[in-house]
């Protein structure tokens, strides 16, 4: 989270301005609530020039809930298969969840290479009546990121996992059936998921359906068919708020957010003999840089010593192993550069 959105939420919190109460406790009912649920959905709609064929909605359950909710909405009690591209440990579980609901076929898995890269448009084929074409554009435990969507035929929904790097950079949301993300990366704190669905989707799913899981309630209902995340929804428009105020938008956030990056990818091409990046150069993720040490003992040693600059949360996930440097939008530039020097200073004395 930015520090300056941190300070305005930690100001609020006691009594929200105008309101004579703490957001806390304010029904989700009052239009003061209501007034701020709309203000994050325009910000949204402002930063990616989002029209009015899609319905922005703000739901709970995170991207493990969507993993289940898509399937069922679009292809459960049909004769339609989805299709899958698998790039990483996040595809793979969404897979399994949309298996549960209806026909469902990977037409692209990079586990050869342990998820290493992503596939270029003539690596897979997409049928023609495909249900739709699911991707995760970012996956934070390898490293990888798409850098353009994956091509679908005309009339065969887009439907994107941006979790990782949702608002990390500009898109054409015309490209996509639905596009979600749970905020906790780049947009807001935990509790609260973005869901960008074309209103023509909205009604495909089956009457049958469990409440919750059917995307028209939540659009009738201007995504208060339940109690919403009130403090998460606040805190996203306070983020979205940021970025156009403080960043300068989309465009300057994907500038910044490749410099972050570059800085730490120069560090580990100048001493290859030493970090061994996990990600194929034009597959690396702006977001979560990863990379492996000649040994566990200077894995260790690494980790130690990092934290003891205030260098924390480094140890990669156990199924790539080495380090994984999370540059999500809040870190500052100065964090990377601390970060860099840092990989340079012991790659020369453990080298």
């Amino acid at each position: 989270m930015p520090l300056s959105v941190l300070q305005q939420l930690q100001d609020e919190m006691l009594c929200l301005p105008g309101a004579g109460c703490s957001l806390m406790e304010m029904s989700h009912r009052d239009q003061a609530f209501i007034d701020i649920l709309h203000d994050a959905e325009n910000s949204i709609r402002s930063l990616l020039n989002i029209n009015d064929d899609y319905a922005v909605l703000f739901l709970q359950g995170g991207a493990t809930l969507q993993f289940s909710m898509i399937p069922a909405n679009l292809i459960r009690g049909t004769d339609k298969v989805a299709q899958y591209l698998v790039t990483g440990a996040w595809g793979k579980k969404a897979v399994g969840e949309a298996k549960k609901e209806g026909n469902v076929e990977v037409i692209y898995d990079a586990k050869e290479s342990n998820y290493n890269h992503v596939p270029k448009a003539a690596d897979y084929q997409v049928r023609d009546d495909a249900g739709y074409l699911y991707y995760c554009s970012n996956e934070t435990i390898q490293g990888v990121q798409f850098q353009e969507e994956p091509e679908s035929p005309a009339g065969v929904p887009l439907i994107c996992d941006a979790s990782s790097d949702f608002l990390s950079r500009p898109l054409d949301i015309r490209k996509y059936g639905m596009l979600y993300a749970c905020a906790q990366k780049n947009a807001g704190p935990a509790g609260v998921t973005v869901v960008i669905v074309r209103r023509d989707l909205i009604d495909a799913g089956q009457p049958d359906l469990p409440g919750y899981l059917n995307y028209k309630n939540h659009a009738e209902a201007d995504s208060e068919w339940n109690t919403p995340p009130t403090f998460a929804i606040y805190a996203l428009g306070k983020v979205a708020r940021w970025l156009v105020d403080d960043i300068g938008g989309l465009d300057a956030m994907a500038k910044l957010n490749q410099e972050k990056s570059q800085l730490l990818y120069d560090v580990v091409d100048a001493h290859g003999d030493f970090y061994q990046g996990h990600a194929v150069d034009c597959c690396r993720s702006k977001m979560n840089v990863t990379f492996n040490l000649p040994s566990d003992e200077l894995l260790k040693k690494f980790v130690s010593e990092a934290s003891a600059h205030n260098l924390a949360s480094l140890k990669g996930h156990r199924s790539v192993g080495g380090i994984r440097a999370s540059v999500y939008n809040a870190m500052p530039l100065e964090g990377a550069q601390t970060l860099a020097k840092f990989m340079t200073d012991f790659a020369k004395k453990n080298g």
